[in-house]
Formats: C-alpha cells, sequence, structure tokens
C-alpha cells in the first residue's frame, strides 16, 4: 500500500496555494527601491527635453550649481570625457545617456542634477538653461522613409537614411506562385498602435560605490539582473565580480524594467563620483514618456485562399517605428523579433514576411509587452486577417478558423515560417469556447436584434504563442545564450532554499517553484523559501520576461530537484542497506523495492547527508541545474468576445467574454487564473481605452493617466475562464508551457473582431485600436474605415 504523500496537501503541482509574497504586499511591508534609505543618501532628476528634434545649440547649468543643496550637475558633454554620453543597447545599437548634439524625442535626458533631497534636485533641473534650435520631426515610418527626411541618427557613421533593418523571412517565390493560384486574395492593412506597460511602479536605482572596497552596488528596478551587471561592467568599465546588482520587489515590469536606462548609468557615475548613494525615482510623466515602449508597428497583409476556405498562403509586409534608438531587448537573430510566429496554428503551406525598422522621433520602442517579442502584434494581425479572410469568402468565423487548424495527430507541426510547435488540441478548446458562449442562439440574436436596428458582435481570436526563449542554437541577446538556472539547498532538517536567476514581478514565483520542489522531493511547499534578484548569491540567468519563467527557469528548479533527488537515493541505499537499484521512489520517500514498509523520508536522507554519508560521498544535499531549452512551448487558447455596439454614440459594451486556455500542466492553477485574467484586462485595454500617440510636432499624447486611461475594476468586464483542455508539453520536464502572457497576446483581436462583427455590412473592414467610441461613430456613420497611426492633431 503506498506511503506516499498527497501532492496537494503538501502544496505541490496542483495545489491552488495562495501566494506566499502577499503577506508581506498586502500589509504593506513589500520592499521596493523606493523604500530603500542608505546613509549619506543623495537624490537626481532628471531634466527632459520639451522638444522631439533639436539642435543643442547651449546649456547653462551654472544657476543650478549656486542652489544650496547641490552637489553635482551632470550634462551629456561632462559625460563624453568619461566616455559614457552614449551606451550600448540590447539590439547592438547605441543609445544616448544625456544629450550632445541634439535631442532626438520629447522626454530624451538632457542633465542631471543630484541634491539632498529630490525636491532641490527638480528645482535645479528647472533653473539649468538650454537653448534649443528646433528641427523637423518625424512621428511614423512612412515620413522616416519620405524623399528628404531628416536623417535622425546623424551620429552614426554610414547612417544615410532612417531605416534601421531589412529582414525577411518564409517562401517568398513559393508564396508568389501561391498567390498566382488562389481564387479569392484577402487583404488588410492596420496598425498596432504605441502602447506603455505602465507598471505602477516606475523606473529607480540607488548606486553605491565603496571606494574603500571598490565594490559597486545597484538597488535596481530591473527584470534582468545579471543581464544588467554585464551592462554595467561594460558601459562603466568596472569589473563585473565587483558589482551588485539587487533587484529587490519589483511593482510591475510588463517588459518595461529590461532595458538599460539612461537613470541607471547617471546615477552609478554620480555615486562613484561623489563617493556616496545616489537614488533615483522616475515621476509617472517621466515613465510614460520615456521609457520603453511597445508595439507601433504597421501591417500591410494578403492571404490567398480557395473558394472552399482553405488558406493556400500568406504574405505580411510590417513596418515597424523603433524610436530614436534601436533599443528592443530580444533575440539578436530576429530582427522583429519573434513576429514569423503568426499562423502558427494554422496548417498553411507557404508564406512569407518582410520587415523594415526605421528611426523616428519619439522615445526607444520594441519592448516585449506581456509578450514574446513581437508575438502580440503577430497573433493580433492573425486574428484579424483571419476575420476578414472569412467576410471576404462569405464563411461562417469559426468554422474558417476549425478547417484550417493544424490537426491534434500532426504533431510536432513544422510551421511555414520554420518554427517546430509540439503539441495542441485546438479544434477542442475552439468546441469549448463556441459551447460557452452559445454560439448558435448568440448568431440568432444577433440577426433578430439587427432586424431592431441593435448591432450585436461576436469576435473570435485563437494564439498559440512561442515560449520560454530559448535553445542556444538559435536564442541569445549580445551574444548571451538565453539558458536559465536554478540552485536549491536542502538543509539538514529537510527545509530547503531555491535561487534561480529569474526575477519575478508578480508571476508568483515564490510560491509556484516551491511548489515544483514539492512535487519532485515531497519536501511541503512551505518549507521551501525562494530567493532572486541579487547576482551576489543567485545563479546566472537571463531573467524574467517574455513569458521564459515556467518553461526554462521553472525547468530549471524540477532539473535541480532531480539532481537532488538523485543524490538523496544513494543516501536511501545506505541507510536502508540495500543497494541503489532496489530503491523505489514515491512522493516524499524512498523504500525498498521487495519490502515497501521499509523506506525513509526525503527528509531522513537531508540528515544522512550531513551527518551519516557513505564512504566516498560529498557531504551536503545541494545542487545548480542550468537548463538549456530543446525547443520552445506553445501554449494555446482561444478568446470569444460579444458586445453591443451603440450606432448613436458609437459606445461599445462587452456582453460576454469566455476564455479557454490550454497551458499545458498548471502549477498552481489559482495562480493561473490570476495571470489568465489580468492578461485580458490588459487586452480590453488596448483595445478599447489605451490611447497614446504623437502630434506632428512630437508630443506625447497621453503622457499621464488623464489622457493614457487603464481600467479599473467598474471598466473592466467579468470573464468566464474554462481549463478543461490541458495538452503536456512533451519537452518540458513537468509538461508546463507557460501562461503569463497569452490572454494579453491573444485577447485584443476578439475585442476588436467583435465589434468589427457588429459593423458587417456596413463596408468598414478596419478601425485602428483603440476602438473609441468617436472612432466607431466615424466609421458607422460615413462607412469607412479609420486609422489611428500618427500624426494626430493635438488640438482635438
Amino acid at each position: 500500500m503506498s506511503q506516499a504523500l498527497d501532492e496537494i496537501k503538501i502544496g505541490g503541482l496542483g495545489a491552488s496555494r495562495k501566494r506566499v509574497e502577499d503577506n508581506r504586499f498586502i500589509r504593506g511591508k513589500g520592499n521596493y527601491t523606493d523604500d530603500i534609505t542608505l546613509p549619506g543618501m543623495l537624490h537626481m532628476e532628471i531634466l527632459r527635453s520639451p522638444l522631439a528634434h533639436a539642435r543643442i545649440v547651449s546649456i547653462d547649468a551654472s544657476k543650478a550649481w549656486d542652489i544650496p543643496g547641490v552637489h553635482l550637475v551632470l550634462t551629456g558633454d561632462m559625460m563624453a570625457t568619461r566616455n559614457l554620453a552614449w551606451m550600448p543597447t540590447l539590439s547592438y545599437d547605441t543609445q544616448a545617456v544625456l544629450a550632445t548634439d541634439k535631442v532626438r524625442f520629447q522626454g530624451q535626458e538632457v542633465a542631471c542634477v543630484i541634491a539632498d533631497d529630490p525636491y532641490i534636485a527638480k528645482d535645479a533641473c528647472e533653473a539649468i538653461e538650454v537653448e534649443y534650435e528646433p528641427l523637423p520631426v518625424i512621428v511614423n515610418p512612412e515620413q522616416a522613409v519620405a524623399e528628404g527626411a531628416p536623417v535622425i541618427r546623424d551620429d552614426k557613421e554610414n547612417q544615410q537614411d532612417n531605416v534601421i533593418f531589412d529582414w525577411e523571412v518564409g517562401d517568398a517565390a513559393g508564396t508568389g506562385r501561391a498567390f498566382e493560384r488562389a481564387d479569392v486574395i484577402s487583404k488588410l492593412k492596420l496598425h498596432y498602435p504605441r502602447s506603455h506597460p505602465s507598471p505602477i511602479e516606475c523606473c529607480g536605482s540607488i548606486a553605491d560605490f565603496n571606494r574603500a572596497t571598490s565594490k559597486l552596488t545597484v538597488y535596481l528596478t530591473t527584470q534582468a539582473p545579471h543581464i544588467i551587471r554585464a551592462a554595467v561592467a561594460l558601459v562603466a568599465e568596472l569589473p563585473e565580480h565587483m558589482i551588485r546588482i539587487i533587484s529587490p520587489d519589483i511593482g510591475g515590469g510588463f517588459g518595461n524594467k529590461v532595458p538599460v536606462y539612461p537613470g541607471y548609468v547617471c546615477s552609478i557615475l554620480a555615486s562613484i563620483l561623489l563617493e556616496r548613494p545616489v537614488k533615483w525615482i522616475e515621476d509617472k510623466t517621466g515613465n510614460l514618456i520615456s521609457t520603453g515602449f511597445a508595439r507601433d508597428i504597421y501591417l500591410d497583409g494578403e492571404m490567398a485562399l480557395r473558394r472552399d476556405g482553405k488558406i493556400l498562403a500568406v504574405r505580411m509586409h510590417c513596418d515597424s517605428d523603433h524610436g530614436a534608438f534601436f533599443s528592443d531587448a530580444q533575440p539578436s537573430k530576429f530582427k522583429i523579433g519573434l513576429l514569423h510566429s503568426a499562423f502558427a496554428a494554422y496548417d498553411i503551406p507557404v508564406a512569407h514576411l518582410s520587415a523594415r525598422g526605421t528611426y523616428s522621433n519619439k522615445a526607444p520602442g520594441g519592448v516585449a509587452y506581456r509578450c514574446s517579442f513581437r508575438v502580440t502584434e503577430a497573433m493580433f494581425f492573425q486574428e484579424r486577417m483571419m476575420q476578414a479572410a472569412a467576410d471576404d469568402l462569405g464563411l461562417d468565423q469559426a468554422e474558417f478558423r476549425r478547417m484550417n487548424f493544424v490537426r491534434d495527430d500532426d504533431f510536432p507541426h513544422r510551421t511555414p515560417f520554420g518554427f517546430l510547435t509540439d503539441s495542441g488540441q485546438y479544434a477542442k478548446c475552439l468546441d469549448v469556447g463556441l459551447k460557452a458562449v452559445g454560439y448558435e442562439d448568440f448568431r440568432r440574436q444577433q440577426a433578430s436584434a439587427r432586424e431592431r436596428g441593435r448591432l450585436l458582435g461576436l469576435g473570435i481570436s485563437t494564439m498559440t504563442e512561442p515560449l520560454g526563449a530559448g535553445n542556444s542554437r538559435e536564442y541569445d541577446i549580445l551574444g548571451i545564450k538565453m539558458f536559465d538556472s536554478a540552485e536549491l539547498k536542502v538543509h539538514m532538517t529537510g527545509k530547503a532554499i531555491v535561487r534561480t536567476g529569474a526575477r519575478g514581478q508578480g508571476q508568483g514565483h515564490e510560491t509556484t517553484w516551491a511548489q515544483i520542489v514539492s512535487h519532485e522531493l515531497g519536501i511541503p511547499a512551505e518549507d521551501v523559501v525562494v530567493e532572486e534578484g541579487d547576482t551576489d548569491t543567485a545563479p546566472f540567468g537571463m531573467g524574467t520576461y517574455a513569458s521564459r519563467s515556467t518553461p526554462v527557469a521553472g525547468a530549471a528548479v524540477a532539473m535541480v530537484s532531480r539532481k537532488i533527488r538523485a543524490k538523496a537515493r544513494k543516501l536511501a541505499a545506505h541507510l536502508l542497506e540495500v543497494s541503489e537499484e532496489d530503491v523505489e521512489w514515491e512522493l516524499g520517500r524512498f523504500y525498498v523495492r521487495s519490502a515497501p514498509d521499509r523506506g525513509v523520508t526525503i527528509q531522513e536522507c537531508a540528515m544522512a547527508a550531513y551527518s551519516n554519508m557513505p564512504d566516498g560521498m560529498e557531504p551536503g544535499l545541494e545542487n545548480t541545474a542550468f537548463y538549456d531549452p530543446p525547443n520552445l512551448t506553445w501554449p494555446f487558447a482561444v478568446y470569444i468576445v460579444t458586445v453591443e455596439v451603440d450606432p448613436e454614440t458609437g459606445v461599445w459594451d462587452v456582453l460576454n467574454m469566455v476564455a479557454v486556455d490550454d497551458c499545458g500542466v498548471r502549477i498552481n492553477p489559482m495562480i493561473v487564473e490570476g495571470q489568465i485574467m489580468g492578461g485580458l484586462t490588459e487586452a480590453y485595454a488596448m483595445a478599447n481605452m489605451q490611447f497614446i500617440t504623437f502630434d506632428a510636432e512630437g508630443n506625447c499624447v497621453g503622457s499621464n493617466y488623464m489622457d493614457y486611461l487603464l481600467p479599473t475594476a467598474w471598466e473592466t468586464p467579468g470573464f468566464e475562464l474554462h481549463s478543461e483542455v490541458v495538452t503536456p508539453c512533451p519537452h518540458h520536464p513537468i509538461g508546463a508551457k507557460g501562461i503569463g502572457e497569452c490572454a494579453a497576446v491573444g485577447g485584443p483581436a476578439a475585442f476588436v473582431n467583435a465589434v468589427m462583427d457588429a459593423l458587417s455590412g456596413t463596408g468598414v473592414r478596419n478601425i485602428d485600436m483603440p476602438l473609441l467610441p468617436d472612432r466607431v461613430w466615424e466609421a458607422i456613420t460615413y462607412r469607412r474605415d479609420v486609422s489611428g497611426a500618427p500624426p494626430v492633431r493635438s488640438d482635438d
């Protein structure tokens, strides 16, 4: 009779264990960067440019120096004397730390002041006099490549235009032949607008250089501490082993806290020069106007179709606006991220994608805002094109998708862009969603309502997202392979501590990593402590973004636990006085195969590792694992939304929202549901209200929460979540696929498709997000598409 522990009771896989992090967060006991105060600490504020493109004629900081309490004023010229005016980006470009020759976007860092407190520093910034010579402004890719366009990056040798890259993937010739055979060619042009991750905590740092030890300690709001340490070593020319990056509790990241920002570099230099700790905490407008944006990409898409609904080929061209500096944090090999993951869920014979990246007079863009490197754009373009194609063919939206899905028995499946998807039950997920939303009944209600002048709509969006980038053969950032790591120490009493190279910022790592250890070793999750974010103690890792947590770091936790279990088996054999081959394992204990009642617990093995190990065995029970994923993981989801649109005002309300997510094995179902709800809320916000753009002068419209609307509980609709479909990942140690970004990736198209479905018959093919009431009203009234691409009129 088995004596295995009950995994749910000990908090293992499948347990909806409450997040242990919340014990401090809900009590206001979190330890964020701004909570930290060091002896003798000074404060830094940044002066930002009011103009989007201008030559710097002069900077006069004399009045700032005269203000009592000011210790240092840094300008670009001063940084240049120390070779710190420019720094490398994560995409092999360069970015100005403090502007020297000219400013290239509104909000760019021009100077900074270090003073006794932040109020003195801010007053001193306002005392700095900067004379600018305005230059022509570029706010979209069309302007960037126009004849006679000003060259934004004239600082770069041999940069004669505003093009950053031209990149392509797929079979152009084969795609062309497929289009020649097509019965119908469906076309769609649209713009996925700029959006900002907008974490509740802005960016910040505390740099503390100790001259006596030559050690630099930096408390930093970063999702990737080890990458930041390497970058600081390169930029500041300090030895890496003398740099300690500590990422304390993070108030949200969503990709915004992956890049290296000028404020970090300035605070470090100031601390080195002044030999005192220097704190910089960004304000909300500074965060919205200058830190990493996402999206801002234009699609020109075509689908070659047979009249019966079979997709023959897909052709996509995308123009991406990267702002003034190419600072995307993404795998080096893929200039436009993983945009070519589009249509991975569909069985399409051939496809071609081309992409062009351009500079503009905006803050740097391209961060992986709750997505795996441009996958959000890929899935949005995919599902908007699927809806348009079904409409062009006169086919049912659901059936058109079903007939083109990759079948369950076709895995592993090679996509037309070269990815290898591993597993899935796509049609089953769709069936669950359609049943939950009452698809046939709603279609009847929709037709009846239209006869009475009411506009109802239903939108479907499917997505499969490549997560866990990635295997070292193809994936790196700045040449560093994208593996991850975990270190596990089991103390003699059977309690444990696990450290990883990841850094949580809301995902629940402190809870779920312990659950993985519990699953592998039978140690109760409450007996496992998780630590992350300190480069002096954590093993090297690439950090947390692009849903890498469970697919890579979580896998490392499982693998190091198995290393521990392998050694514990030897200890058990010693304690039981049998050969190792005679020892069996069940959760929490080893036992003798021929005498199951004779066994020892994992805790007894832990004690033996320190007090009764066999001859020749190294004492202790600890190990480290580095996990290089063999492939990406591919979760799948179906999102279905029903809406009603008011034709008189353009206001649209969500009637129902159904989400069916197949993310493989769920470590903690409650945390998974929270991730899905958060992602759907962000999807709704992108589709409905979050609006940040630029006028013709490059002014950022939406740089405050009066204009850039974030949904509260009042605006956010309810969500109906379904978890019936579980397809374990065949190559992940515990079968998990990841979930943190799926709803934010696949959700926006469902909302947009629902509104467009409500407007069917009007001739309107596209309304760019966000679908603000005035845009929807304009589309209904004038029966035309509505673009949201910049520039916008600032007096609207």
